[in-house]
């Protein structure tokens, strides 16, 4: 398979998600636009440890490494979220700064 498709996704994956975190108001929704472009980068680790067939899958064990702290980002995000929810009743970033 050539490089071009999975580095085609990961951009496709990395703007959509760019987009949902810069256009999104919902706190929610942006750290699923963060989950997307972390997604995109273990896919470009993936295809390039493929792509360069390296003896030692250096970046298998770097996508996996990354999909622990993001596995800790998300659930951190979440329970932030969650405390913002309860205390303002609201999820938007735009009135919380108010």
């Amino acid at each position: 398979m050539p490089l071009l498709y999975p580095l085609v996704l990961a951009s496709a994956l990395f703007g959509i998600g760019l987009y949902g975190v810069l256009a999104r108001r919902n706190a929610v929704l942006m750290l699923l636009g963060v989950e997307l472009m972390l997604n995109a980068v273990n896919l470009n680790l993936v295809a390039f440890d493929a792509w360069f067939a390296d003896a030692l899958h250096s970046g298998q064990v770097l996508t996996l490494f990354t999909i622990t702290i993001a596995a800790a980002e998300i659930g951190l995000g979440l329970a932030i979220v969650l405390a913002l929810f309860r205390a303002l009743r609201t999820v938007d970033v735009d009135e919380v700064g108010r």
